[in-house]
């Protein structure tokens, strides 16, 4: 399974514009592409910073879509006011507890490794740290998406509210410390959103 995702930093106060278009313009245009899988958005509507990503069944249908989702990004861009950050991904994990229900929030974790390190460290968090967020409280799922010729990594963990997610993050953090030290794992950026679309559909890999 691949992503893309598009980031964008624009306009806070244009960002309900931007979620409805994804909603009711680009998702049901996508949803007719063969190939396609699901597709989700994550928005803090306190800074303007956005992250659409849309997943697909293989490579081939990923490049079919080029066409449709440079378009699709061009109007969201427009809406928020800002250029298109873009990145492409295989989908390396994905476990999901339960629905995310309204409100829902998410937790992303950038990081990067060398290109060689980067499947151990993926395995070492399914092992360690993924049973460990299915036993708290709130915890809705988690996905991995992983660019191996790179070795970057995004991770989302979402958790069905603030409270639940804080206390989840407080208590992993040392786990988390120490499995980027022993993979050499930098943490490049990190951000906290509210999952305002969440159709992903992608199977589970745990």
């Amino acid at each position: 399974m691949y992503a893309r995702s598009s980031s964008f930093h624009g306009d806070p106060h244009r960002i309900d514009d931007a979620v409805h278009y994804v909603r009711a313009k680009a998702m049901p245009a996508l949803m007719g592409m063969d190939g396609f899988v699901g597709i989700s958005m994550l928005a803090d509507r306190g800074s303007g910073r956005s992250v659409v990503t849309s997943s697909f069944e293989d490579l081939a249908a990923l490049r079919r879509s080029a066409s449709e989702m440079r378009g699709i990004r061009a109007r969201i861009a427009d809406v928020l006011q800002s250029p298109a950050a873009l990145h492409e991904w295989q989908i390396a994990l994905l476990h999901r507890e339960r629905s995310a229900p309204e409100g829902a929030r998410a937790h992303v974790t950038w990081c990067r490794t060398e290109p060689s390190r980067l499947d151990p460290m993926l395995e070492a968090y399914a092992e360690s740290i993924v049973p460990r967020l299915a036993d708290l409280p709130g915890f809705c799922s988690v996905s991995v998406m992983a660019d191996p010729l790179e070795g970057r990594s995004a991770t989302a963990v979402t958790f069905t509210d603030d409270a639940s997610l804080d206390a989840a993050m407080q208590q992993l953090a040392p786990l988390l410390e120490e499995l980027g030290r022993q993979h050499r794992g930098e943490v490049t950026d990190e951000a906290t959103f509210d999952l305002v679309l969440a159709h992903l559909r992608v199977p589970e890999t745990v």
